[in-house]
């Protein structure tokens, strides 16, 4: 057999499992709002719309419990979990501590080619910012942020922001649909961008913590005006 001519192509990224994505489908549902928080989720339900067994719901219930989007309540099963500003304000400092630690390692020695790497990520942020479910633009920013942790290589600190994506994600769809913010999302990318792509640690971190905060400030008063 001819090892050379071989047919078979290596597997870049294995095919999602059925569970894989009911628990996708069912996270899309929950950040875009199509289930709002308090609303129960029924397993009958549930399993009619996605044509899937109860296990695989269940499961799905579960894992989303452990992401923070699912909370599970005596005598009522469980719902749509709630996000308070007190629960997003932790988010938020953790996020910028970590984003912006990983932003100035990744500018301080970022490797060859990393350059166009985020640059194309950055592309494909833009690229869906028309995107009216979020989803699409929700995973490109997460990818342009895997980007810059794995360059800096804080893979424990992008374990972490991993555990919290979940909620990350619901606070980034209620703030990227708000039509009163100064920048859009996009502009503080792109400062985080040039800042690493130019080598400068410092500006590197202060474009996170410029992000974060206006981020922060919309969270705070959409979530204040529901609490209200």
């Amino acid at each position: 057999m001819d090892q050379t001519a071989s047919a078979l192509q290596k597997i870049d990224k294995a095919p999602q499992t059925l569970r894989e994505i009911v628990q996708e489908r069912m996270r899309e549902a929950i950040i875009s709002g199509h289930f709002a928080p308090g609303d129960r989720l029924v397993e009958r339900p549930l399993c009619d719309q996605l044509g899937v067994s109860r296990t695989v719901i269940r499961e799905t219930i579960r894992f989303l419990e452990a992401e923070g989007l699912v909370e599970i309540l005596p005598n009522r099963g469980p719902i749509v979990a709630t996000l308070n500003w007190d629960q997003a304000r932790q988010i938020y400092d953790i996020r910028q501590q970590l984003e912006s630690a990983a932003a100035a390692q990744a500018a301080t020695t970022q490797t060859k080619g990393f350059a166009g790497k985020l640059g194309r990520a950055l592309k494909a942020v833009e690229a869906t910012a028309a995107d009216k479910t979020w989803s699409k633009h929700l995973q490109a920013t997460t990818d342009f942020y895997e980007l810059i942790f794995l360059e800096a290589g804080h893979t424990i600190a992008w374990d972490i922001v991993q555990r919290l994506n979940g909620r990350i994600s619901r606070l980034r769809a209620m703030t990227i649909a708000d039509k009163s913010r100064e920048s859009p999302g996009l502009v503080h990318l792109q400062a985080i961008h040039d800042a690493i792509v130019a080598n400068d640690p410092e500006a590197a971190r202060q474009a996170v913590i410029t992000h974060i905060a206006a981020a922060s400030a919309i969270a705070r008063k959409f979530l204040t005006d529901i609490a209200e």
